[in-house]
């Protein structure tokens, strides 16, 4: 008698047995496939409490294909469109923490505003620029002073102070001060121009494609200086970011994370289609203004998921991942974002420039001014929160009251007077 613990079964039969559960464990791989996908949907799905918003992206859709009112329109898409960015935020982390720093950084920088790239994409395909510049500068404001605000104040909850590494953050705002002066630049040149006999639109126009050419210069050269040069100036920022990481990449492979984000970016694209769509019909029937929605209501909306992460860092008390959270968005929709839409309005033929009606470029200017004072010292607490949200308020309120066809070019003796 063959007595299988000993191993002393016929050969022939073990042979049979052995290609037996190979050709069992390749079917069951096959046939397991659906359950993986399963699996790693509804992984994804739970990964954040307001995916449950989900079911508002085929209503939004729907009203949108079959011409419903157009309030409903927007604000269904307008909902959809936040779950959306959260997804899109976690497939870009999932897949950025299994391809390293460099890539990895690459990948955030590329990813991290697409909602208000594609939102903008969209707008300039229907040459809606005051959407699209009004946009911009609400996800810049947005950051710099509501998440950045609301950090300070998660922060100061714990602690009576926050300390942060003033080295990234005053490289940060130093950037940003260029990106300010790249917009008072081409507003204070349309004032000198307004009593000259020369073609002021065509000069702003080249005077855009050309500074947004350097602007483009000059974030890729920011790139190369945090993740090559100077990377060990946010050694910091990366140890936080490599401690977050470690909560991340554990779902989505990266072509699963991939699928997702192309998935992701075709949803998000046919809601824009339908929001920007509805904007007109909106701004009609609820006397809202273009400007507050494209300046406040959409860059909360793109950058939801952005808040909710850098707020969380900040009550955990890692500042540095906060502040590059916040600051650092604003930054790649300054030097990245908008450069890029003005060569792609070029390319499509738009009037897309920097110019930025008078009124938006002293709010731009003094938003800048007051997080660059709030930062010098390294330094946070509640109180220095709570100044930043009251800022963005004002600002939201200010533009809530500001019409459309307000011209909002300031004359070149305010100009002179203020700059001076």
């Amino acid at each position: 008698m063959n007595d299988p613990i000993n191993g002393s079964a016929d050969p022939n039969e073990r042979t049979g047995l052995l290609g037996h559960h190979r050709s069992t464990r390749n079917n069951e791989g096959w046939k397991g496939i659906p359950r993986h996908v399963a699996v790693t949907t509804w992984a994804t799905l739970i990964s954040n409490y307001v995916n449950f918003l989900l079911v508002f992206v085929p209503l939004g859709i729907i009203a949108g294909e079959l011409g419903w009112d157009p309030t409903a329109v927007f604000v269904l898409n307008f909902i959809a469109i936040i779950p959306l960015a959260s997804l899109l935020s976690f497939a870009t982390e999932e897949l950025a923490a299994k391809l390293g720093q460099t890539i990895g950084g690459l990948m955030n920088a590329t990813f991290g505003n697409a909602v208000e790239l594609i939102v903008s994409i969209v707008a300039l395909r229907r040459n809606e620029i005051r959407i699209v510049q009004s946009s911009m500068l609400g996800s810049i404001l947005s950051n710099i002073l509501l998440v950045l605000g609301c950090c300070f104040l998660a922060g100061g909850v714990r602690e009576q102070e926050r300390s942060f590494n003033t080295t990234v953050a005053s490289t940060m705002s130093s950037l940003m001060a260029v990106a300010c002066a790249s917009l008072i630049i081409p507003a204070t040149l349309y004032a000198a121009l307004q009593n000259s006999k020369s073609e002021t639109d065509k000069n702003i126009l080249l005077l855009s494609h050309g500074t947004a050419i350097i602007l483009l210069i000059l974030y890729l050269l920011y790139l190369y200086f945090q993740l090559y040069s100077h990377h060990s100036l946010f050694d910091d920022v990366e140890q936080a970011a490599e401690d977050e990481d470690e909560e991340s990449g554990q779902i989505l492979s990266p072509v699963a994370a991939g699928i997702c984000l192309v998935v992701v970016t075709i949803m998000v694209s046919l809601c824009a289609d339908y929001l920007v769509k509805s904007v007109d019909s909106l701004v009609q029937t609820a006397h809202i203004s273009k400007t507050f929605i494209g300046l406040v209501l959409i860059p909360i909306v793109g950058n939801a998921a952005e808040h909710v992460t850098a707020v969380v860092v900040a009550y955990k008390g890692k500042m540095d991942l906060a502040i590059n959270v916040a600051i650092g968005s604003s930054m790649q929709i300054a030097l990245f974002v908008t450069p890029f839409l003005v060569i792609l309005g070029w390319i499509m033929d738009r009037a897309m420039t920097l110019h930025f009606q008078g009124f938006e470029t002293v709010v731009f200017f003094l938003s800048v001014l007051v997080v660059n004072y709030l930062i010098q010292d390294g330094k946070s607490n509640y109180l220095e929160g709570a100044m930043c949200l009251g800022t963005y308020t004002i600002i939201a309120l200010a533009f809530f009251v500001y019409p459309d066809d307000a011209k909002g070019n300031l004359g070149g003796d305010f100009l002179h007077n203020f700059f001076a």
